[in-house]
């Protein structure tokens, strides 16, 4: 049996952001028809280890069917030690009989489609004269996610704000806000929003973690790539008693729910990453390197 292995060199090359926000806008539209299986992530924490071990399966059917499983260590010091935060494999295998396809860089994976994910949302909420973005965080993801957003929007202006600038003066008359940080507690203020912006929160993953102060997320309309994993898994969500989910940006793509209703209205889209976008970023990535001709195929 042979497999495909796949760097973070063959990702990066192969999955261009502008195809995956094309792949994410398919995987998205699929959840919402009930077309794939995702299990909430089971999230592993050692006593005493300095990060976690997330598992993250899906299934896709169809013609072609796969499994996918990403299993990816979350270490949120390392980029002290020049490393992602995100760091391990996605694993692809056949919906059909079980072989194992393809292993694939997971921090290459997850730092393209996260920001590709956020570009739909984006594309979907935004006003359509957005033109300045912040960008808070200037980690991996505050990389990605500046090059994604221009994709679906006309940029004039790109603000990137890191660890002891002012988070107030970046977001400042900004219309198009994203919060990629490490942060435990609140780093951004509902006040600070400038009316009709559009904010991408996507740096807290766990319940126990916050990016977003309750105010806002009460306060603006709150969308989210799935409505289970949100209100098992977000802190921002969580720690918001009052916050209400107005619906899953996969259902507005499908047309089974309305976006932003006005131009004053502060839209919202509370991302956490689900296992079908890891699938269905490993699947196009599969099958687009068995047609180039690229990876490495190895004895398992």
């Amino acid at each position: 049996m042979k497999v495909l292995v796949l760097s973070e060199h063959d990702v990066t090359e192969l999955l261009t952001m502008r195809e995956c926000i094309a792949v994410m806008e398919e995987a998205l539209v699929a959840l919402a028809r009930g077309e794939v299986h995702n299990p909430l992530r089971q999230a592993i924490r050692a006593p005493g280890a300095n990060g976690l071990l997330g598992l993250m399966p899906a299934f896709r059917g169809g013609g072609t069917p796969y499994y996918g499983l990403k299993e990816v260590c979350v270490f949120p010091e390392n980029p002290k030690r020049g490393l992602d935060t995100h760091l391990g494999a996605v694993i692809l295998h056949s919906g059909e009989t079980g072989e194992p396809l393809a292993f694939m860089n997971a921090a290459a994976i997850t730092a393209i489609r996260t920001a590709a994910v956020s570009a739909v949302a984006t594309n979907l909420l935004a006003r359509k004269d957005a033109a300045v973005l912040a960008v808070i965080g200037t980690g991996v993801q505050g990389r990605s996610h500046a090059a994604a957003i221009p994709l679906v929007r006309d940029i004039r202006e790109i603000r990137m704000c890191g660890r002891g600038e002012s988070v107030q003066d970046a977001v400042r008359r900004a219309d198009i806000v994203v919060t990629a940080t490490s942060a435990r507690e609140p780093i951004l203020q509902y006040a600070w929003l400038s009316e009709g912006a559009h904010v991408n929160a996507v740096g807290s993953s766990v319940a126990s973690a916050r990016e977003l102060e309750a105010e806002l997320v009460e306060n603006a309309s709150l969308f989210v790539d799935r409505r289970e994993s949100t209100i098992h898994e977000s802190g921002d969500y969580l720690a918001a008693k009052n916050a209400t989910i107005r619906a899953e940006i996969g259902d507005v793509l499908a047309g089974k729910a309305e976006g932003r209703k006005s131009e004053r209205e502060i839209t919202l889209f509370k991302s956490l990453g689900l296992a079908v976008e890891d699938l269905a970023a490993a699947a196009f990535l599969f099958e687009k390197a068995r047609r180039a001709g690229r990876g490495a195929w190895v004895d398992f």
